[in-house]
């Protein structure tokens, strides 16, 4: 669900429910790899898996036949580091039973722990933050000869934008693109800007060549991954061959996120273009008419605000005002009049009253959001806030406040659903829905999610449904000719 209270994590599948796996001939070994966190970390984890199958990796979605077991670790809340410590001592109990397994440990919980994985826990065999996968060969080479290994540098050049992903995952329809690395926003609650590094962007001939090499795969849609998409920066002038005119929009001195949008728009203009995530600060109006422009750009922006009270914003270092946000929110809806927004919203941040929480509510009155991620803020080591702030607000308080916005975003959302009964729209047919194997699910372009009874149709197909019902998450209905 959309709608949700705790760390949006990819969840662990089911026995039986595999993975799509890479099987490359001549490969030996088998890596299982989990991914925690957000859609970054489900991107970096198929870059991983791309490195490793040059060395003899093919990946398995069986844990007790793997011969190097990797997972790829968020540190964005507590909660999200208690469950990959479970997750290790599952794989240490395997381990038990198979000594010649080796563990790793990847991503942001890598990079802020460092060497206590390996000197204090001894759960693992190989530590390895996001920004050196490319030495993951010498780094398992060395664990295979008895060592422990880890690399934790960061860079301020590396975006793998060389390395062709292995889609793990993925149903054949969807997939991500990453286009920026790392964060230099430097917000006071914020762990990514000290695990993921500085922001860089990659270079736009290598997304486009990416985004074609899906559509020629048969993919449906793609979804441009960064920590701040719209900071998105590239020095370098025209392109090497021209992508249906694209080259054009690349004849200028750089190219920002609103001319890559258009750059990719028009290089796969078959394919549904989303993008993720957006920072308030950062959205230009040239975006919104972008998307205004092309019918394959999805009408959906995700939209953080953590809080909609100034004072709260300015103590966040948001660097963004609630009017400001407003404002922007106002242009969305001018612009793109149909486009669906959504939130990431912090409780409890510290020192936060009962006047900013209503600040809160009150705001996501006025934008009446889609769908949201909230959160009960949890202090991370190592942040702003935990050496500035403290952790003030009563546990108990938190609660009550989250269930306050949770209970709201559920009203918003349902009413926001309820705006598509009786209309028709297109889905794009992403698999099977989950409550019943005789109907599809599938996608609008505003992100909601519809469920309708099978036909003739196939995965991966643009289908027209009339809705006839809904729920606060999801759309019913029927398939028109």
């Amino acid at each position: 669900k959309w709608i949700m209270a705790s760390e949006n994590i990819i969840e662990e599948k089911k026995q039986g429910q595999a993975l799509i796996t890479n099987n490359v001939e001549g490969n030996s070994k088998k890596l299982f790899i989990e991914s925690y966190g957000c859609q970054m970390n489900l991107n970096d984890s198929e870059i991983v898996a791309s490195i490793l199958a040059k060395e003899g990796f093919n990946t398995t979605h069986l844990l007790e036949e793997a011969d190097l077991v990797l997972v790829n670790t968020c540190s964005i809340r507590e909660k999200a580091e208690q469950t990959i410590r479970k997750r290790l001592q599952k794989y240490n109990r395997v381990k038990r039973i198979n000594p010649d397994m080796k563990i790793g440990v990847l991503g942001c919980m890598a990079e802020r722990l460092k060497t206590k994985f390996l000197e204090e826990e001894k759960m693992v065999d190989l530590v390895v933050g996001p920004d050196a996968y490319r030495d993951l060969p010498n780094l398992v080479r060395e664990v295979e000869s008895g060592e422990d290994a880890i690399n934790v540098i960061l860079s301020k050049e590396e975006t793998y934008g060389d390395v062709t992903p292995v889609r793990l995952n993925s149903n054949g329809v969807s997939a991500f693109i990453s286009i920026t690395r790392g964060c230099d926003n430097m917000c006071t609650f914020c762990v990514v800007p000290f695990t993921r590094g500085r922001e860089r962007s990659r270079d736009p001939q290598s997304i486009l060549e990416e985004a074609q090499d899906l559509w020629e795969k048969g993919y449906k849609e793609i979804t441009l991954l960064g920590q701040n998409v719209d900071s998105y920066l590239w020095y370098g002038g025209g392109l090497k061959k021209d992508f249906k005119n694209a080259s054009e929009i690349a004849k200028v001195t750089a190219t920002d996120f609103s001319k890559l949008l258009e750059m990719v728009a028009l290089s796969v203009p078959k394919m549904r273009i989303r993008f993720a995530t957006s920072n308030p600060q950062d959205m230009s109006i040239d975006v919104l008419h972008s998307m205004a422009k092309f019918d394959n750009i999805c009408n959906y922006i995700h939209l953080p605000v953590q809080t909609g009270s100034t004072r709260m914003l300015e103590r966040m270092n948001r660097q963004h005002t609630r009017e400001e946000y407003i404002e922007l929110v106002d242009n969305i809806k001018r612009i793109i009049p149909e486009c669906a927004i959504s939130q990431d919203m912090i409780t409890g941040f510290c020192g936060e009253s009962e006047e900013d929480h209503q600040d809160t509510l009150s705001l996501m009155e006025y934008v009446k959001y889609d769908f949201g991620f909230m959160f009960a803020y949890s202090e991370r080591p190592g942040t702003l806030a935990a050496k500035k702030f403290e952790d003030d607000v009563p546990m108990e308080t938190k609660k009550r406040r989250l269930s306050e916005i949770i209970d709201l975003q559920q009203k918003l959302s349902l009413y926001n659903m309820e705006r598509f009964v009786g209309k028709t729209v297109e889905i794009l047919i992403e698999g099977d829905s989950k409550k019943s194997s005789e109907h599809w699910m599938g996608r609008n372009s505003q992100n909601a999610v519809a469920v309708f009874p099978k036909g003739d149709e196939k995965i991966g197909d643009l289908v027209m449904v009339q809705v006839e019902d809904c729920t606060s998450a999801t759309l019913l209905g029927k398939k028109v000719a």
